[in-house]
């Protein structure tokens, strides 16, 4: 193995450091300059961009269109939602100057004092105010609507407590915006895009994930009602994977959005909005990656396959590149992407341990015996499982590879998370479970107090209301009041 892996913290030594550890042994991103902003590296912004390119394509085959809004939000907009303003306040990095001088001194540059700004401008945490103070202008009459608008951005939430992906001060994301006529049609789209982000996890990211409604206290700032995707990570702990809003009528009042309808009479806008972001990576990474690094489902892989020639001279690298070159076309031609690394700068055994601490589904290898033989040596990364096969048919058979791989990490996830997620009844029960991690489904009296208790004595949140299984009512597990259902409490990133 390479010296990077010989490194990396085991998970069951320390989860947390193994996670920061590979992040940065697997060139995904790296701490800046900036204090609680990171760099993602060209390996890490590949998996980001697949993530990107696959979910906006699914967004705009219902119907959305891409926009851009402005960076800088007047602080005026965020006091005009009440609920949205506190939800953010102190999250929130404000510009007050518009300019620099020199110092007097002659040690570098100051705030120019005469520079100040007469509004200070906030660095958006999030777009719902300056979008709606546009859609102002866009909405007149029923006609209009819907409007289905998203933005690829990175938002600033000045968080005191940073990791990679995971919690990061900029982070990158999606925030789709959309206006309706009526209360019906925002609930339908609410409900359609977490439906659609529960489909992109399962099936490209091969993450389980249970759909189901935040407590009102966990609700977004200003919304009416908040859909949420929740996942479970290999410690056991809560993922919380993208979010859709019902918004109501909020904003549309807070900026005056109205739209003349069919009977010619005004009325306000229906609003939602939904998102994902770069904290797909974190999830990404700690849903399948192993002690030996990364693993990551062929759907969202940068390279598919990468094929690693073994040879003593010149001759020997010709011979071998002559025999491969049809196999990358004929891989390239299915639309798998191939990298075939015959640089001479790193030995084949560091090429092996670093394409499998990147996570790179499968592995050939090829020396100038197999050329002799019709053979090529193979390894899949999800399960490390080496095969000696022919040449024939070689394609055909890495393409159905990807897609085993591709579901076994799904079922394995699955199966995990099925395995960690319990029942209770008493909190007694409560207290000892969650210590041990996993999905803990009890009974909740439905009020903020009570979940605030828990909380408190536990450090476990309420995840979700569930919106399939179990609907049987009972008795809250710590103030014996009926319940509604069963909720799903863990304690979460």
């Amino acid at each position: 193995m390479a010296k990077e892996l010989k490194n990396l913290t085991k998970r069951s030594e320390n989860y947390s450091q193994w996670y920061n550890e590979l992040v940065v042994k697997a060139d995904l991103a790296e701490q800046s300059a900036v204090r609680g902003c990171m760099v993602i590296k060209p390996y890490g912004y590949a998996i980001w961009e697949k993530m990107q390119q696959t979910l906006d394509k699914m967004f705009k085959e219902t119907g959305v269109q891409n926009a851009y809004f402005p960076l800088l939000i007047p602080k005026s907009f965020l006091c005009r939602e009440a609920e949205h303003v506190e939800g953010f306040a102190k999250e929130c990095a404000v510009v007050t100057h518009y300019r620099l001088k020199n110092d007097p001194d002659g040690t570098g540059v100051v705030v120019d004092p005469a520079a100040k700004l007469e509004e200070e401008l906030i660095v958006r945490p999030t777009s719902e105010t300056i979008i709606w103070g546009t859609y102002k202008n866009w909405i007149h009459s029923w006609r209009d609507l819907p409007l289905l608008v998203n933005q690829w951005a990175n938002v600033m939430r000045w968080e005191m407590r940073t990791r990679m992906f995971l919690r990061t001060a900029e982070f990158l994301w999606q925030e789709g915006h959309c206006a309706h006529a009526t209360a019906e049609e925002s609930e339908a789209r609410t409900v359609q895009m977490i439906n659609l982000y529960a489909d992109f996890a399962e099936k490209y990211m091969a993450m389980p994930v249970i759909q189901g409604v935040k407590s009102e206290s966990e609700r977004f700032a200003g919304a009416l009602n908040t859909y949420t995707i929740e996942a479970m990570m290999q410690d056991g702990k809560a993922l919380q994977s993208g979010t859709s809003h019902n918004l109501g009528q909020n904003f549309a009042k807070a900026f005056d959005v109205t739209f003349v309808n069919k009977e010619n009479k005004p009325e306000l806008v229906w609003a939602n909005s939904w998102g994902v972001s770069t904290r797909l990576m974190g999830a990404l990474i700690m849903t399948h990656s192993d002690d030996n690094g990364l693993v990551l489902p062929p759907h969202l892989a940068p390279i598919q396959v990468v094929i690693v020639p073994i040879y003593k001279d010149a001759e020997g690298l010709k011979a071998i590149s002559e025999k491969v070159e049809p196999l990358l076309a004929e891989l390239r031609a299915k639309g798998i992407s191939v990298k075939y690394d015959d640089a001479d700068n790193k030995r084949p055994g560091f090429k092996f341990a670093d394409y499998e601490l990147k996570g790179v589904p499968v592995r050939l290898a090829i020396g100038q015996r197999d050329l002799e033989n019709g053979t090529v040596e193979l390894m899949r990364r999800d399960t490390l499982e080496k095969e000696t096969i022919g040449f024939e048919g070689i394609a055909d058979h890495i393409a159905g590879l990807l897609e085993d791989i591709q579901t076994n990490l799904f079922n394995k996830a699955k199966a995990y998370r099925d395995s960690m997620t319990y029942t209770v009844d008493t909190y007694e029960e409560f207290k000892e479970q969650i210590e041990k991690g996993g999905f803990i489904l009890a009974h909740w009296d439905g009020t903020p107090e009570t979940e605030e208790k828990i909380k408190a004595e536990t450090k476990a949140t309420i995840r979700c209301i569930p919106l399939e299984g179990d609907t049987t009512p009972g008795k809250c597990m710590v103030t014996g009041k009926p319940s509604a259902r069963r909720v799903i409490f863990a304690r979460s990133y």
